[in-house]
């Protein structure tokens, strides 16, 4: 069963910190109903929510369809965030990304989940936002 408190956290914390530190991004990092760790990216020198929209762009011209904006904010798909910023052409953003997450999950996380028979057990779930919906992510330039 899910669960993530807060000393779990405060050991997982450093090394998320130091993944932030080397991408030069700011953010908080927090418990969500005793079941997730959330990181909330306020702010950096990686154009998130840039990489996000070419990859939109990208999936809608090969369906012909009209593509849809990001806006500024962004909850991140973690199992598909890297592959899909490699594929827009952000191998940095999808560094982060890979880094990031291993980070967040840290040597004692596990995923015996099987959905086709309808049983979850992961030792807890990660979320990842870029801005929030009261205040949007804020891209650093660089010089």
């Amino acid at each position: 069963m899910a669960y993530m408190n807060q000393e779990k956290k405060k050991a997982i914390a450093p090394n998320i910190k130091a993944v932030l530190k080397k991408y030069g991004m700011k953010g908080t990092i927090g418990v969500r109903n005793h079941m997730s760790l959330v990181v909330n990216l306020k702010e950096g020198k990686l154009d998130l929510l840039g990489s996000a929209q070419k990859h939109n762009d990208m999936v809608a011209e090969r369906r012909g369809q009209q593509s849809y904006p990001v806006g500024t904010y962004l909850q991140v798909n973690e199992h598909h965030a890297a592959n899909w910023s490699r594929e827009a052409g952000d191998n940095k953003i999808a560094d982060f990304y890979d880094e990031l997450i291993a980070a967040m999950k840290g040597a004692g996380w596990y995923n015996n989940s099987d959905a086709m028979i309808d049983y979850f057990d992961i030792a807890y779930y990660i979320d990842i936002n870029v801005g929030q919906w009261n205040k949007p992510y804020n891209l650093k330039e660089t010089v």
